[in-house]
């Protein structure tokens, strides 16, 4: 990764990050798919092709805490609209390191490209791999500036026996790099939970703009 997102996100990956000191990045999309926001702590970047002054601008003129001004209803809001984008939710952004050897849990590679776990994941990610488990499904593929990044689906018939966290350890294992990617819903505490508990740490917030 070589953009200016990766740098600051491959960065962040290794406890290295932005200055606290309130102010936001504009920097361009890595690509024609990745618009949004990224917030640290007291500081936030915009990764858009939009007009930084209208980006600085439209800030500035945002209510409430300057501090959370990025992550605010209304910035976002003009953002969407600016960009004819629209976005699903603000994850928990959470990264984790890569580890050896083989993961600790049974799985069988899906390649099927029809397959709606993989066709679904296609649209947000390249380099897309599947695999399922009794019960849940892991899915592995670049995503925003090209890191790696992971999601699990866990059955409900499947729940109470941590396989969400066998799942998400498992990525960990499977990773063509040094670290792993995942974002989570803050109001999904057990998703929160589960990461967490699999060795995923906060990194900050993000809320990305989908095209289409």
């Amino acid at each position: 990764m070589t953009d200016a997102l990766a740098q600051i996100l491959t960065a962040a990956a290794h406890g290295r990050f932005p200055p606290p000191d309130g102010s936001t990045t504009v920097v361009a999309q890595p690509n024609a798919r990745d618009a949004g926001v990224v917030a640290f702590t007291a500081h936030s970047v915009v990764f858009t092709d939009e007009d930084p002054d209208w980006v600085r601008a439209t800030l500035a003129g945002t209510p409430g805490d300057a501090l959370a001004a990025t992550m605010n209803p209304h910035f976002l809001c003009a953002l969407l609209a600016r960009t004819g984008r629209h976005m699903n939710t603000i994850d928990l952004l959470t990264v984790a390191g890569a580890l050896p050897g083989e993961p600790g849990i049974g799985l069988r590679e899906i390649e099927d490209p029809e397959h709606p776990r993989v066709a679904r994941a296609m649209k947000f990610r390249d380099e897309v791999r599947v695999w399922a488990a009794d019960g849940g499904v892991l899915i592995l593929g670049r995503g925003v500036a090209g890191r790696w990044e992971t999601a699990i689906e866990v059955a409900e018939e499947a729940r109470g026996r941590r396989l969400g966290e066998h799942l998400a350890r498992a990525a960990r294992h499977l990773v063509p790099d040094e670290v792993v990617w995942a974002q989570q819903s803050p109001g999904n505490a057990r998703s929160v939970r589960t990461f967490q508990a699999a060795g995923y740490r906060p990194v900050g917030s993000e809320a990305l703009l989908v095209a289409g």
